[in-house]
C-alpha cells in the first residue's frame, strides 16, 4: 500500500536530496507553483482556445483563465481533504506536511492540467495523430521508428506532452515528484498489452515511450503501486486535480455557453438547481443582471461541489493507496447525474455548436499543413537529400535554434526528430499557428 509520507515527500525531479527550504517562507510546492506561472509554456495558454474562439461582445475562457480556476477549485480541494487526511494520520503533521502544502500540490498540478495541448484543443489532438496515422507524409516515418514509438505518433496525447514538458530540461522546471504524480491521471504508456476498461486511468495515456525512465524514477521515488505489467496506480492527489477540472469544464462551460447564447438562462438555472439543492433561493436572483446571476450560481454550485468531492475522497482515500479505487470522484458524488445532465447538454448545445465546429474545423486544416511541409522536408533532408528543394531548405530555418537536424541518415531512429517537431507546433498558440500556416502556405506575407 502507497504510505502518504512517502506520497507527499520534497524531492524534486532530477535532484537526489530532500528539499531544505520546507520551513521557510514558501514550502517546495508553493515553489512549485511559482515556477508554473511564470514558464514560457504556461503563458502560451492564453492564446489557446478552451472551447469558443474569442468573440468580441463577451468574455469567456481561454486555456489560461480556465487553468487558473482550475487551480484554483484545487488549492480548495487538496487544503480540504489535506485537513482530513492530517486528522486521520496526525503523525504526518511532524514530518513538516500541511494542510496548506498539499492544497499548494494540487493547486500546482492543476494548473498545469492543459500545459500540453496543442493549438487548437482536442481537435490538435485528433489532428496530428491523424497526420502519421492517414497522411502520405506521415505514414512514410513508420518504417524509422519503433512499434512503441508509432503508437505515441499516432495517438497523440496531451496529458503525455504535457508530462515531457514539466520534465523538459529546457523548462528547467525540476518541480517536485508529488506535483508530477498528481499532474499524471494516465499512469501508463501509450502501448500496453491490455487495457482494463473499468479503471478511469488506463483510459488514456500520460507519459510518451522516451519519458517512461522518467515516470518509472518518480514512481519509485514515491512508492506508486504497480498495476499488471506495465501500468501504474494514480497518485491519490490526481483524482482531486481530475476533480477540480471536471468540476470547472462543466460548471464554467455551461456559464460560457449560457452568456453566449448557446443555453437559455432558464435551462441553465434548472440543470444547476439539483446541485444547489435547499442554497438556491430565487428571491435572491431579483433586481441582479443575468451576468451576476450567473457568477452566483456558479460560485454556489462549486462550492457544493467540493464539499461532496472532498467527502467522497476522504471515504476512498484508503483504497486509492492500495490501488484497488480507480473512479472519477464527480461520478460517484451525490451531484453526480446533475453533472452527467450538463455535460450532456453541453455537447448538445456547446461543444456541437456551429462557432466551435467552425474554430476545430481550422484546426484540423492548419495543424495538417503545418505537419506537411516541415515533415516533408525533415523527410527529404534526413532520409532522401537527393529530394530535398529551396523550398525545403528554407522551411527548415524557420524551426527553433536549438532543433535536432544532425546526425540522422537511412538506419538512424527518427523518433527524436518527430518528438522535436511536434514540440515545436504543439507549443504554439493558435493565432501563431494560423500565421504560420498562412506565410507557408503562401496565403500571406510576413507583416501583413
Amino acid at each position: 500500500m502507497m504510505n502518504w509520507e512517502k506520497l507527499l515527500a520534497f524531492v524534486r525531479f532530477g535532484e537526489q536530496a530532500k528539499g531544505t527550504n520546507m520551513d521557510s517562507a514558501r514550502s517546495e510546492f508553493e515553489v512549485d507553483y511559482d515556477r508554473i506561472i511564470f514558464s514560457a509554456p504556461f503563458r502560451n495558454l492564453q492564446d489557446k482556445t478552451q472551447v469558443f474562439p474569442l468573440p468580441e461582445q463577451a468574455f469567456v475562457h481561454t486555456r489560461l483563465t480556465h487553468s487558473l480556476e482550475v487551480s484554483s477549485v484545487g488549492r480548495s480541494l487538496g487544503k480540504a481533504a489535506g485537513e482530513k487526511i492530517l486528522e486521520k494520520y496526525p503523525k504526518l503533521s511532524s514530518k513538516g506536511i500541511t494542510a496548506a502544502g498539499i492544497g499548494s500540490i494540487v493547486a500546482a498540478a492543476a494548473l498545469t492540467h492543459d500545459i500540453g495541448n496543442p493549438p487548437f484543443g482536442h481537435a490538435g489532438e485528433v489532428a496530428i495523430s491523424d497526420f502519421f496515422r492517414l497522411q502520405p507524409y506521415g505514414t512514410s516515418w513508420k518504417q524509422h521508428v519503433q512499434e512503441d514509438q508509432w503508437t505515441d505518433l499516432i495517438n497523440f496525447e496531451g496529458n503525455a506532452q504535457g508530462f515531457r514538458m514539466l520534465v523538459s530540461k529546457q523548462n528547467g522546471l525540476k518541480l517536485t515528484y508529488a506535483t508530477l504524480a498528481a499532474f499524471t491521471k494516465y499512469p501508463r504508456p501509450s502501448l500496453i498489452v491490455q487495457r482494463d476498461l473499468a479503471r478511469k486511468s488506463q483510459k488514456k495515456y500520460g507519459f510518451f515511450i522516451n519519458q517512461l525512465q522518467d515516470f518509472e524514477r518518480m514512481a519509485q521515488e514515491l512508492g506508486l503501486e504497480k498495476v499488471g505489467n506495465d501500468c501504474w496506480a494514480r497518485h491519490p492527489l490526481a483524482f482531486l486535480v481530475e476533480a477540480a477540472d471536471d468540476i470547472c469544464y462543466n460548471i464554467i462551460d455551461l456559464e460560457d455557453g449560457c452568456t453566449l447564447g448557446l443555453v437559455t438562462f432558464e435551462d441553465t438555472l434548472s440543470l444547476l438547481k439539483p446541485i444547489l439543492g435547499e442554497k438556491f433561493d430565487p428571491e435572491k436572483l431579483k433586481g441582479r443582471t443575468q451576468s451576476q446571476n450567473l457568477g452566483a450560481l456558479r460560485a454556489l454550485a462549486i462550492g457544493q461541489l467540493i464539499r461532496e468531492t472532498v467527502e467522497a475522497f476522504i471515504i476512498y482515500e484508503e483504497s486509492m493507496r492500495k490501488g484497488n479505487f480507480d473512479k472519477a470522484l464527480t461520478d460517484i458524488i451525490p451531484s453526480a447525474k446533475a453533472l452527467a445532465e450538463i455535460s450532456q447538454r453541453s455537447v448538445q448545445q456547446i461543444y456541437r455548436a456551429q462557432v466551435v465546429l467552425e474554430k476545430e474545423a481550422v484546426g484540423f486544416q492548419v495543424l495538417n499543413g503545418l505537419l506537411e511541409v516541415f515533415s516533408q522536408a525533415l523527410y527529404h533532408h534526413c532520409y532522401a537529400p537527393e529530394r530535398a528543394s529551396g523550398q525545403d531548405k528554407s522551411l527548415l530555418r524557420l524551426l527553433p535554434e536549438d532543433f535536432p537536424l544532425k546526425g540522422f541518415g537511412t538506419e538512424s531512429n527518427a523518433y527524436p526528430l518527430l518528438r522535436a517537431l511536434i514540440d515545436f507546433i504543439s507549443g504554439m498558440t493558435d493565432k501563431y499557428a494560423l500565421n504560420l500556416y498562412r506565410r507557408v502556405k503562401g496565403i500571406s506575407l510576413p507583416g501583413a
